[in-house]
């Protein structure tokens, strides 16, 4: 007898994210890889006193490292990318019923902090996931850029005129 999955959401459940993402993940690999307490440090100058609290500085350098590694420019693709993936959930510290930080977070944090900042995280991420084993290789080269191009694999007479 053919059968037929019926789906009904469970209103409890008893669910762990950890369970969920293997221990050979990247991401899985990488949050136990890095040490991100530096973040808060590094950032501390360039945040005010005021009461609203502003994104963790930890989870948004984490959020722009998926976004470099997944190859995603735009905060609202990115968001919804980590909103889908457990294991970048697992990653960012953040559980499945957890609404992510807003886009716009993104972009006014990315604004608030100099080019340096950015810099030296990356780096020290780097020198973290070298130290680790997770990076090999005697040479590390990125190349990338969009090109917009006016192409056509159509013939597409030339018309002149007469003089």
């Amino acid at each position: 007898m053919q059968g037929k999955k019926d789906y009904s959401e469970k209103l409890f459940t008893s669910f762990q994210l950890s369970y969920k993402v293997p221990p050979e993940n990247f991401y899985r690999r990488l949050k136990s890889a890095l040490d991100l307490r530096f973040m808060r440090k590094l950032t501390a100058a360039y945040y005010g006193d005021c009461v609203q609290k502003s994104i963790d500085p930890e989870v948004f350098m984490k959020i722009m490292l998926v976004g470099y590694l997944e190859n995603i420019s735009s905060d609202r693709q990115l968001l919804g990318h980590c909103a889908m993936r457990l294991d970048i959930l697992y990653f960012l510290g953040y559980d499945i019923d957890e609404q992510l930080p807003w886009h716009s977070t993104l972009s006014r944090t990315r604004a608030l902090l100099p080019d340096e900042v950015f810099t030296e995280a990356f780096e020290r991420v780097l020198r973290m996931c070298v130290e680790k084993g997770m990076v090999g290789g005697r040479t590390q080269a990125i190349d990338s850029a969009r090109i917009k191009a006016n192409a056509s694999m159509l013939q597409v007479p030339i018309h002149r005129g007469t003089a």
